[in-house]
């Protein structure tokens, strides 16, 4: 199998280095799909993270890619699907991640998910070619330990990025 480069532009890409941590500390969270060919389809990566404590222990969406010519098959829904039943399976509350607000083509998937803006984070993603920084949503979807689905309560104010545990 063979990746160059993330499979769309949004994707967020990484060092060599942050992919391998990724693998050695979470490997059950790496999850690729690949064609019979051997053409990498996509891939979602993840960890879990948070305080049991505080009923913050959960599922991170890190990146989640799908090659364009294999977009609309749900390939995106079934590897979010697989993430999210090994977060259940480690007795998490919820799965979180982080979309560009510009985003609407995934913002919009994930709604069809299930998940929802649980609060607006100011100047999440870095910018270049003097373009300003670009608020992300941070999306949750509630799992079965949280029965009273209090882990999806929306933040009535946005945050900084520095506030973000």
């Amino acid at each position: 199998m063979k990746l160059s480069s993330n499979l769309d532009p949004l994707t967020e890409t990484y060092g060599i280095p942050f992919y391998l941590q990724y693998l050695a500390h979470w490997p059950e969270y790496f999850i690729v799909a690949e064609a019979p060919g051997g053409e990498l389809m996509g891939y979602i990566m993840g960890k879990a993270e948070g305080s049991v404590a505080r009923e913050e222990w959960h599922g991170h969406v890190t990146a989640l890619s799908v090659a364009p010519e294999f977009r609309r098959l749900g390939l995106a829904a079934k590897l979010m699907e697989m993430l999210e039943e090994i977060s259940e399976r480690k007795g998490g509350f919820f799965v979180d991640l982080f979309v560009r607000v510009s985003n609407q083509v995934a913002v919009n998937m994930y709604k069809r998910l299930g998940y929802s803006v649980y609060r607006t984070v100011i100047e999440y993603y870095s910018a270049s070619n003097g373009e300003p920084d670009e608020d992300a949503y941070d999306m949750r979807k509630a799992l079965s330990r949280d029965t009273e689905k209090k882990s999806i309560i929306p933040l009535p104010h946005p945050v900084r990025p520095e506030d973000i545990e």
